[in-house]
């Protein structure tokens, strides 16, 4: 059985997408894609994967090769074969060994237009 709420885009091995990308539900990428992408749910990055493009999404696992920066609200999981080169912002990181990153790594307060962001007012 599945869920009308589970709206999955994939886009397969062999499809190549230009441009900006936006989407409600999941989006599993194993082609590859150059512009910009933008999910409101996960985004999950096939090893075949080639992203060119600055990536925003709830949470993210990569096991592909992503060009651009990340922003993943809740957490991003780079599994051994993800290769990213960009700077990457979000509240939880999990780094498999072997995984590689080039770029600045900011935790904690992530960028959204999420009204339930923590603000700290300490001062």
């Amino acid at each position: 059985m599945s869920s009308i709420e589970g709206n999955e885009t994939i886009i397969a091995q062999g499809v190549k997408v230009e441009g900006e990308f936006y989407s409600d539900g999941n989006v599993v990428i194993d082609g590859e894609l150059k512009g910009s992408i933008s999910t409101a749910m996960g985004l999950s990055v096939g090893n075949s994967a080639k992203i060119h493009a600055n990536v925003s999404a709830q949470s993210a696992v990569i096991a592909g090769e992503v060009k651009g920066n990340i922003n993943a609200i809740d957490s991003i999981e780079l599994l051994a074969s993800s290769v990213v080169t960009g700077d990457i912002e979000t509240n939880l990181i999990s780094v498999a060994p072997g995984a590689r990153v080039n770029g600045k790594v900011t935790m904690g307060k992530v960028s959204s237009n999420r009204g339930d962001e923590v603000v700290d007012n300490e001062e």
